[in-house]
């Protein structure tokens, strides 16, 4: 499964990137607000950090206004992806950039049929929102392994990207259902490295090696 960092902050991009762990990026209006920069000068630096996709999302919600911002931002790098909504206006743009060789990512799904329309009209990737089917009693994870079917069913290539990922559990799951790609907050990725057995074998590791008066270089 792929690791996508879902951010706009330069600083956590840059270090993850270093981990080796890191293949994307997404980004949302929220998070690019939350930064306090200009929108498209934060797409750029991301994506001259990170040679893997880059979601950048519209602001339009409607057909001509999402075609305009989507062939404006793929021409900020060649790794951008057009982010667009998950609607009737937010299909047909997908199918025009589409058409276009133009990547997208079609956010906010939250059902199997509104992951079969996005793949029928040729998007890149779908993202399912995991968390928030959750916080309102709702299985999230099931979400994931429908479409997977689905998909799976039709031989669609279309990559399913989880999203809206609250923990660690989260990204087990989604990676035992079967999604293609998963976009974590930076503190969560950290997370997944974390385990208590991990911390005090190493700690008597340590201590152990320093009985010896030994050293390596």
């Amino acid at each position: 499964m792929k690791f996508f960092v879902d951010t706009a902050e330069i600083k956590d991009i840059r270090d993850l990137y270093e981990t080796g762990l890191l293949d994307g990026v997404t980004t949302n209006p929220s998070l690019v607000a939350k930064s306090g920069r200009n929108f498209k000068e934060v797409i750029k630096e991301i994506c001259s950090i990170v040679p893997g996709p880059v979601s950048a999302e519209v602001a339009a919600t409607d057909y001509e206004g999402m075609i305009a911002e989507g062939r404006t931002l793929a021409k900020i790098a060649d790794n951008v992806v057009v982010k667009v909504p998950l609607t009737i206006d937010g299909l047909r743009a997908t199918k025009t950039f589409s058409k276009e060789g133009i990547k997208i990512n079609v956010t906010l799904c939250f059902s199997p049929n509104q992951a079969l329309l996005a793949a029928k009209v040729g998007a890149t990737y779908i993202s399912p929102f995991i968390g928030r089917l959750d916080d309102i009693n709702l299985d999230g994870m099931q979400l994931i392994r429908d479409i997977r079917q689905i998909y799976d069913n039709y031989a669609f290539t279309t990559e399913i990207l989880a999203a809206s990922i609250r923990s660690a559990n989260h990204v087990t799951e989604a990676a035992l259902a079967g999604a293609d790609v998963a976009t974590i907050p930076p503190a969560v990725i950290y997370k997944l490295a974390d385990h208590p057995l991990t911390k005090s074998g190493l700690e008597q590791f340590v201590k152990d090696w320093k009985a010896t008066g030994q050293s390596i270089l």
